[in-house]
């Protein structure tokens, strides 16, 4: 089972025992995990030095992130650190519970509050962006869908070959209203943090 338009190369579906509480079924059937149940495996260890996420009870796997990934998502985490600055939150690559059985793990999540009293993973956010290179087109579709339709506010993908930023904003009925592209040269202010400003080109390696 494979969410539309994923990309083979970029990601493998992750296949685990059922676990023996479960009632035996009638016959095959596709299997659909939860999010206790996948952060219960992951507390075990089983993604240890893996990149997984559930997306809509399947549970995928991403590829080893290469230099020019990690450099980026460093970069994006140094800027948005800088312009939200206290009082918010900046989770690189940490579940964010999006439903029971949807926890895309987004590279970085900006949430209001701090994280010293909380309790649980966050289930919204005010912010999501995804660092993409072969995953562009998962990131820009079926992500960009299961965003929406979470009413995350605002999705940005940081387009790494393209050198673009892809601003998604206003959820509306499943998908967003409108859709920004972004060059080298512009800048944006989040809708969460109006007075600041990000430049693109220090999103970029």
């Amino acid at each position: 089972m494979k969410p539309q338009g994923l990309p083979n190369r970029r990601f493998a579906v992750t296949t685990i025992s059922l676990p023996s509480s479960r009632p035996a079924a009638a016959g095959p059937r596709p299997l659909r995990w939860t999010c206790a149940e996948f952060h219960r495996f992951g507390d075990m260890g089983m993604f240890e030095g893996r990149r997984a996420m559930l997306i809509d009870g399947v549970i995928l796997e991403e590829g080893p992130m290469n230099p020019p990934r990690a450099i980026t998502l460093e970069l994006v985490e140094q800027a948005i650190r800088t312009a939200f600055g206290a009082g918010w939150r900046v989770r690189n690559q940490s579940p964010l519970v999006l439903g029971q059985d949807l926890d895309p793990e987004p590279d970085i999540a900006v949430i209001a509050g701090t994280a010293r009293g909380s309790s649980g993973h966050p289930t919204t956010a005010d912010l999501v962006i995804e660092v993409a290179d072969s995953s562009l087109d998962f990131d820009t579709n079926d992500k960009r869908l299961l965003y929406a339709r979470a009413s995350i506010r605002e999705y940005w993908v940081v387009d790494i070959n393209g050198r673009l930023l892809l601003v998604y904003r206003d959820p509306q009925v499943g998908d967003y209203a409108t859709r920004q592209v972004l060059g080298p040269v512009d800048a944006i202010s989040p809708m969460a943090a109006p007075s600041a400003t990000v430049r693109v080109a220090d999103l970029l390696a």
